[in-house]
């Protein structure tokens, strides 16, 4: 055995207890974790599932006859709610994707990525419910109030998935580019995006699929879409119909999915 094939196994021997250690300690956190929430979780009452399954199967007897009648009416506010993810999700996209290149740590200075993250951590930590209702109260109901909630909100997850791929870029072909006298700009350009487009347009279109379903609940404040139609008919206990608009919507989500995860896989 050469000196430097024995100097490597003696590094991964010095690793393996280390790797262990964090192995161990890891596990050890997510027990302590998962003790620390059970109370506060109120995971005690799980056998309420078992014993009072009757009341849940008396509720759920209500929707067991969906009602079709109105379906085309159905269907167009579906489509108002589809249209208002594209519309929100394509708005984020065109903002995440500066504030992705300033919040990644190997393309931005730290005065510049810590300000651009804490922003973000804002927009995502706040739900789109809580946007949805701030601008149901500036520019009234309808559709255009879930647009906006979805750009702002979405915006703050989608600049996070973009910067940590800009993050795991490979340097050498920014650095090649760099020697040719290239500016910062023609060096993210030709040497970044290139390398996180896939990932990009991935993540985009994931988003797009789950912002259908928020678009969903957003119209439960007024934000238009099927949302308000569905909590409207489960408000006024017109069971049969909620059920069929829940069909609807199930439906759609799973035509969103199919598309959608066509099209990451030509992508990636």
């Amino acid at each position: 055995m050469t000196a430097a094939n024995t100097a490597t196994a003696s590094r991964e021997a010095d690793r393996a207890p280390a790797t262990r250690w964090s192995t161990l300690a890891s596990l050890a956190l997510l027990v302590a974790a998962l003790a620390w929430s059970w109370g506060p979780a109120d995971m005690g009452r799980w056998p309420f599932l078992f014993t009072d399954a009757g009341n849940m199967a008396e509720y759920a007897s209500g929707f067991l006859k969906p009602d079709f009648s109105d379906w085309r009416y159905y269907l167009s506010e579906m489509m108002v709610t589809i249209q208002i993810a594209i519309w929100g999700t394509f708005l984020s996209v065109l903002l995440s994707i500066p504030f992705g290149i300033l919040s990644a740590s190997n393309m931005a200075p730290w005065w510049i990525h810590q300000p651009a993250r804490r922003l973000m951590d804002l927009f995502r930590a706040i739900h789109e419910v809580v946007f949805a209702v701030l601008f149901v109260v500036a520019v009234g109901l309808g559709p255009f109030a879930g647009v906006m909630a979805l750009f702002i909100h979405t915006t703050g997850i989608l600049a996070k998935l973009f910067s940590e791929a800009v993050e795991a870029i490979d340097p050498r072909p920014v650095e090649a580019i760099r020697t040719t006298g290239a500016s910062r700009l023609q060096q993210i350009v030709f040497g970044v995006i290139p390398q996180v487009l896939p990932l990009w347009i991935s993540f985009s279109l994931y988003r797009l699929e789950s912002n259908v379903r928020a678009a969903t609940v957003l119209g439960v404040i007024g934000a238009g879409g099927i949302g308000q139609v569905l909590f409207e008919t489960i408000r006024g206990f017109y069971y049969p119909q909620a059920s069929a608009i829940l069909i609807v919507v199930v439906l759609s989500v799973s035509v969103m999915d199919t598309i959608s995860q066509t099209l990451r896989r030509r992508v990636i």
